[in-house]
């Protein structure tokens, strides 16, 4: 166990950050946890009518090294229990972007909800980007599944 702590955190990507915020930096809450939670940086309640989004502040800006990204989820207790999201399902943020990162957070819910100063609203994880160029060709190599898609792996086929 020791050697797996001792691994992991010299293998971490130091990531530069100016907390502007009152409440603590994101932390991982367990060892196994594989995003931080990011919390409402915000000075009272704050409501979100029914079928709209707000952007709620987090009081950090990052420095995200090139060749990384942020994207941001939803944390499962808000999403499921009271229909609090990310209205863009996945955020992201740039390597290029150094503002204060927002979570523009729907509510999906039918009723109004509200948002307390320094709630975890969504999750942050550090993601590794893969760039890639196209390559145009005139046709695409056969494979079994070919054009399906949107559930047709679940489908049987008539014999």
């Amino acid at each position: 166990m020791a050697v797996a702590k001792a691994v992991a955190k010299n293998t971490a990507v130091k990531i530069k950050v100016k907390h502007t915020g009152k409440f603590p930096l994101p932390k991982y809450a367990s060892s196994g946890a594989a995003a931080m939670d990011l919390v409402a940086e915000i000075g009272r309640s704050q409501h979100i009518i029914q079928g709209s989004t707000q952007l709620i502040p987090t009081g950090i800006a990052v420095s995200i090294p090139k060749g990384y990204c942020f994207k941001i989820y939803a944390r499962s207790g808000i999403a499921d229990k009271r229909g609090l999201a990310p209205s863009n399902a996945v955020g992201l943020v740039d390597s290029d972007y150094t503002g204060q990162i927002y979570v523009s957070l729907a509510n999906r819910s039918e009723v109004t909800q509200y948002i307390e100063p320094g709630e975890r609203i969504a999750q942050i994880m550090l993601e590794k980007v893969i760039p890639f160029d196209w390559e145009e060709v005139d046709e695409l190599e056969e494979t079994d599944r070919g054009i399906g898609g949107f559930g047709s792996t679940g489908k049987k086929t008539a014999t």
